[in-house]
């Protein structure tokens, strides 16, 4: 039996992934139902990663049916007020990094598998041997356990004693409902993606929902139990309307450091135990770490199906492959993060997007 610890989008495309050849598994979600919790925000699935799992589970044209082409948008401003970057996406523009809402793709991932395949309220502990211990006594056996349980992954230290550091950063989170009806200027300076506004020591990030909700955080150095100034005095100096959107934010401030894992991280081969996602590779939160989790769910699925009945020679296939991709892709984001930080993080930013053409 092949146990998954965590339902989040790596660990439910390795299950349908699994099930789309034929492979039982079963996904230990501490979640107490699918409706438990607010899945937070939106994601952009790329062509090459996210949209890649999901053509391999079968699920590509419901995924489009789903997504928000004109997710894509950018604004982007400095502190004052002025605007630096404006794209709008065309109505024929290609589905490369198309917007969906995370509870969206959860449902799209759980509609697609037997109703057992998750066990809900199964909060992983530890394991011994073969067998899994759960917080409310219960136990289970596998043959492999995979974890995909995230920044704080319980099933990791079983393979590696590292564990995620802070990067120096931090986010303040809220957000505004119903945006359209209840704040409709503010709904409409924020556009149809993703808005951005830039400061000498901090950044302004505001991205539209789906459900017409719109997700707020402002981003600065600090650490880890960063106590934050009142909200009124987040963005002082700064241009009103950007204080306005965080005065209109209708959900307590939540602090949230960030922490990433190395890069390059690897571990001795244990059998009957892996890891994918950011159990594995922690990233800055540049738009990557959720696509490759279900990449890694897709490429381990295809790589269990390929040896039937030989666990250790999948992971002998999937777990080289993961390492090095992971590496690659840790650097990049590393390198993107550090673009959104510092007094020039705007002129950075711009010049990514905007580059000097060659001579």
């Amino acid at each position: 039996m092949i146990a998954i610890i965590g339902g989040g989008p790596g660990g439910l495309t390795l299950a349908r992934v699994l099930h789309v050849h034929g492979i039982a598994a079963v996904v230990y979600e501490r979640d107490a139902s699918r409706d438990a919790r607010d899945q937070g925000s939106m994601l952009d699935l790329h062509t090459d990663t996210g949209q890649a799992a999901l053509r391999a589970a079968g699920l590509e044209q419901e995924f489009l049916r789903h997504a928000r082409r004109e997710g894509q948008d950018l604004r982007m401003f400095d502190f004052t007020g002025a605007l630096l970057l404006q794209e709008v996406t065309p109505d024929d523009a290609p589905m490369a990094r198309p917007e969906i809402d995370r509870a969206d793709l959860r449902d799209l991932l759980l509609r697609s598998l037997p109703a057992d395949t998750i066990r809900w309220g199964s909060a992983f502990q530890y394991a011994d041997g073969h067998t899994l211990h759960f917080a409310d006594g219960s136990t289970a056996t596998c043959d492999l356990l995979v974890g995909a349980d995230g920044a704080n992954s319980r099933v990791r230290p079983l393979l590696t004693d590292v564990r995620p550091e802070h990067t120096g950063s931090i986010s303040i989170l809220s957000a505004i409902h119903d945006a359209d009806r209840t704040q409709p200027e503010l709904a409409a300076m924020v556009g149809r993606g993703n808005f951005w506004a830039f400061g000498p020591d901090r950044r302004l990030a505001a991205q539209r929902n789906g459900n017409g909700t719109i997700t707020v955080g402002v981003s600065l150095q600090g650490p880890p139990d960063f106590d934050p100034p009142a909200v009124g005095e987040l963005l002082d100096g700064w241009a009103p309307e950007f204080q306005r959107l965080l005065a209109a934010c209708d959900e307590p401030f939540v602090v949230r450091p960030l922490s990433v894992l190395p890069i390059g991280l690897t571990w001795p081969r244990r059998p009957g135990v892996t890891l994918l996602g950011d159990a594995a590779h922690l990233m800055p939160p540049v738009g990557e770490g959720a696509n490759h989790a279900m990449l890694d769910g897709a490429e381990l699925a295809r790589a269990i199906a390929a040896h039937p009945g030989d666990v250790e020679a999948a992971l002998d296939l999937y777990e080289p492959a993961m390492f090095a991709r992971a590496a690659e892709t840790a650097r990049r984001s590393a390198a993107a993060a550090e673009l959104l930080t510092g007094p020039d993080a705007g002129e950075k930013v711009l010049r990514f997007f905007t580059p000097e053409p060659a001579d």
